[in-house]
Parts: C-alpha cells; sequence; structure tokens
C-alpha cells in the first residue's frame, strides 16, 4: 500500500542512518519528506524512489 507513513525513527532505521542525521536531510530537503504538527512524517514509497535515485537507479 502506498500509504504507508513512516516516522523520523522509523526512517532512521530503515536507512540505518542516525536520527540526526535523517533530520539533518529532511530539514535540507534532501529527503522528501512533510510536517504534520511539527512532526516529520514519510511515505515508504518515496524514501524507496529516494534510495533508487541515490544510486543512479531512475528507471526503477
Amino acid at each position: 500500500m502506498d500509504s504507508d507513513i513512516m516516522t523520523m525513527k522509523e526512517v532512521a532505521e530503515y536507512l540505518k542512518i542516525n536520527e540526526k542525521t535523517a533530520y539533518r536531510l529532511a530539514s535540507e530537503g534532501k529527503l522528501p519528506g512533510f510536517k504534520v504538527g511539527g512532526s516529520w512524517r514519510f511515505r515508504k514509497q518515496d524514501i524507496d524512489k529516494w534510495i533508487e535515485e541515490q544510486r543512479g537507479d531512475t528507471d526503477a
């Protein structure tokens, strides 16, 4: 389902990075996310697409 919403902690765990790094990337607009009531949220499909773009596999 493409409505899977992840928290900052879940995204950091998914990407195997520190939460502070994930927050910085999101704040800089490098990690696709949005704020709900001041808290960051991420769509899993957007994160998966972002991963592929970082690898250079834009046709995946």
